[in-house]
């Protein structure tokens, strides 16, 4: 019975068509892994060019890149892509039950496996210029940038994906753990808009604010039940010390600070790192 459900499954996904999938995914922030045949030799039921869109339970969405242990393969392959975010190439033998994919066709293939995230959203609560500035270089840094103010219009956001003008009370506000968030309402609602990203799974939350500021929303957010460790995911002040002034160093001093957490990186200055190898060498 699992075997016939396997194959009513697989005939429905051959059926599917690939780029349609891989649209509605995009635009429902779903990874997924793309598999494409590089290379077939021999009989193989799959040709270059076949391809299969994998979901992140390993089961294949659309398209086809071969039956039986050959998909299992892939399958396998594309959710070790999607754990690491990596790509591959995955080589399999259908000449020996054996030691190949346990179908001996005959052939051979290669296939190419890639994942494919959403790209994270930064989340911009708030107007003025420093959230001007970085609509913009979030933007050219890979981020979806939403905008959510009352004020926020597209004039001055016309890098953002998306602004939510009529949010007055967040609830379009729904962070993910992939997610950025930079509060800089100009003390207004601040710790309203913070308390709701605090109950998402959003690790980031900077708030853009003085240190008395900062403190004072901090101290009404331990009033409103939330711990110690909860609030060490709000960044206040926002940003790595550049000594920053203007609003647009105040911009590049948030923006660092994310693209350092997103790439897992110290903040050490790249010289630093270059000399103290040097002389361990």
């Amino acid at each position: 019975m699992n075997q016939i459900a396997a194959m009513a499954r697989a005939s429905a996904a051959a059926s599917r068509d690939v780029l349609d999938t891989v649209l509605d995914l995009r635009d429902r922030r779903v990874s997924y892994a793309l598999a494409t045949v590089i290379e077939a030799k021999g009989s193989t039921s799959a040709r270059v060019g076949s391809k299969a869109v994998i979901a992140e339970n390993g089961h294949v969405l659309a398209g086809w890149v071969g039956g039986g242990c050959a998909e299992s393969t892939v399958c396998h392959s594309a959710l070790a892509c999607l754990g690491s975010g990596e790509t591959t190439i995955v080589d399999i033998d259908l000449t020996s039950e054996v030691l190949g994919a346990g179908m001996p066709c005959g052939g051979s293939m290669r296939v190419y496996v890639e994942a494919v995230r959403p790209r994270p959203r930064l989340w911009l609560l708030g107007h003025g210029k420093v959230a001007e500035v970085l609509c913009m270089t979030g933007a050219i840094a890979g981020f979806d940038v939403f905008v959510d103010d009352p004020m926020a219009d597209r004039e001055h956001y016309p890098a953002a994906i998306r602004i939510l003008a009529g949010d007055q009370d967040y609830r379009e506000l729904n962070p993910t753990a992939r997610d950025y968030v930079v509060v800089a309402t100009q003390h207004k609602g601040n710790h309203q808009s913070i308390a709701r990203c605090l109950r998402s799974p959003v690790s980031y939350i900077a708030l853009i604010a003085s240190r008395k500021r900062s403190r004072l929303v901090l101290d009404y957010l331990r009033t409103e039940g939330f711990g110690d460790s909860e609030l060490a995911r709000v960044r206040a002040p926002a940003g790595l010390d550049l000594g920053a002034e203007t609003p647009e160093e105040i911009a590049l001093s948030v923006l660092s600070e994310i693209v350092m957490l997103r790439r897992g990186a110290d903040g050490v200055p790249r010289s630093r790192k270059a000399s103290e190898t040097s002389n361990h060498a």
